[in-house]
């Protein structure tokens, strides 16, 4: 995302295409995604890490969106699924069943037999009862299902609370011993082809992944001396990116720190699940200022774009960078950006410093490719955003805006 210099009032462009441009075809609220940088993001990921067989399965958790799913599919990329909705999302996007893991805590007796039958890479067991139930529905089959067990390292991301899934305290994965009580049982039914961890989600040290690591790879040596030999180990995803002023580590200083403890597993195939960072900076949200107002000594600015479009600010407290699409000259205030919705938790920004917008100025969330449109809903009845992927000079909707008429469709 840019301004483009050459005119007296530079406007934000998505790779070579005018957001103003965009938005008046479209309206608001609307996300507009580069696919060029997530093309860029997901081959620097994969470059870093081309010393080892890998697989890097794109988490659709992120960005469920089928244009950039397939984008990502054309790449190369695997896909990490976690409902049978991902799962048919993944294959009608074009990934390849042999390279989808399906995670998730609760996965019904419907999605397991969709996997199987699908023929998915594996299932990543989150508990001794899941894979009990997984063992029978394999049998009834006539199926050896392909599972790794999800460790729950009990290791602190440093994350947001809501983000960490590692430590002991959360409902993800299993301890080490359960984790090697489940491999030992050798349940009829299962074939067991890898060990799964994943501590959280905008994690931007790599102190925990390394510690997590060395718990898996305890693990995977003690199965080893039980006779059972894994063909992958399963890292997770969880890399930050830059939402305020913290630096995340780039995808070589992963690789690098991750290497003297994976060349103890040289055999092992690598799979990584990335979500936020391959699409998060590569796509923004797009809103059109409505009113102007002052409460309590604030200035707040009212636009089009509310909590239920981006959920991240009023859940996790999130901020995100906020800027206007056409720059303004004049002295900066500060600003609190609120959507319509009748929550006080609706805020997109608090105390951005900008030139006070006009009403009908274009205002632009950025990092909002991640966990934007994929958590938006349809509260206060409002009907869910336009995505847009742009290509160069040009952009086509990949999702049109809804209307009333998805509003109440399959009421009575």
């Amino acid at each position: 995302m840019r301004y483009n210099p050459r005119v007296a009032s530079p406007v934000l462009h998505v790779e070579g295409v005018s957001a103003e441009r965009i938005a008046g075809t479209v309206g608001t609220p609307a996300y507009v995604y580069s696919a060029s940088e997530i093309r860029r993001r997901f081959r620097g990921l994969d470059r870093a890490f081309s010393d080892r067989e890998r697989l890097i399965c794109y988490a659709l958790k992120a960005n469920p969106s089928l244009a950039v799913c397939r984008l990502l599919a054309k790449e190369g990329a695997g896909a990490e699924v976690v409902s049978g909705g991902e799962l048919r999302r993944a294959l009608l996007a074009g990934f390849p069943p042999g390279k989808i893991v399906f995670s998730g805590v609760g996965k019904t007796e419907e999605e397991m037999a969709l996997g199987i039958r699908r023929g998915v890479l594996a299932f990543n067991v989150e508990s001794t009862e899941e894979a009990r139930r997984l063992a029978a529905i394999a049998r009834r089959m006539r199926a050896r299902a392909p599972f790794a067990v999800r460790l729950n390292p009990d290791v602190e991301a440093h994350t947001h609370a809501h983000l960490t899934t590692g430590k002991a305290r959360t409902k993800f994965g299993v301890t080490r011993a359960e984790a090697l009580s489940i491999y030992r049982r050798s349940l009829p039914g299962l074939r067991p082809v890898g060990l799964h961890c994943h501590i959280g989600s905008q994690i931007t040290e790599l102190g925990p992944h390394r510690r997590a690591l060395g718990v898996m790879l305890r693990v995977v040596g003690e199965l080893a001396v039980s006779g059972i030999r894994l063909s992958h180990i399963d890292i997770g995803g969880g890399m930050g990116i830059r939402y305020g002023k913290k630096e995340p580590f780039a995808p070589a200083e992963f690789a690098s720190s991750l290497a003297p403890l994976l060349a103890k597993v040289p055999g092992l195939r690598l799979l990584l699940e990335p979500g936020r960072s391959l699409v998060g900076p590569a796509g923004i949200l797009l809103c059109r200022v409505l009113y102007r107002k002052r409460a309590g000594g604030r200035r707040i600015v009212i636009v089009d774009a509310a909590m239920n479009d981006l959920l991240r600010p009023a859940l996790y407290d999130a901020r995100h960078t906020l800027m206007p699409v056409r720059r303004r000259s004049g002295p900066a205030h500060s600003l609190d950006v609120a959507g319509p919705v009748c929550e006080s938790a609706d805020y997109l920004a608090r105390g951005v410093r900008l030139p006070e917008p006009e009403p009908g100025d274009l205002l632009a969330v950025l990092q909002s490719g991640a966990y934007g449109f994929s958590m938006s809903s349809q509260y206060n009845s409002r009907p869910r955003a336009a995505e847009v992927l742009v290509e160069g000079r040009r952009f086509r909707i990949v999702r049109r805006r809804e209307g009333f008429a998805d509003l109440v469709r399959g009421e009575t």
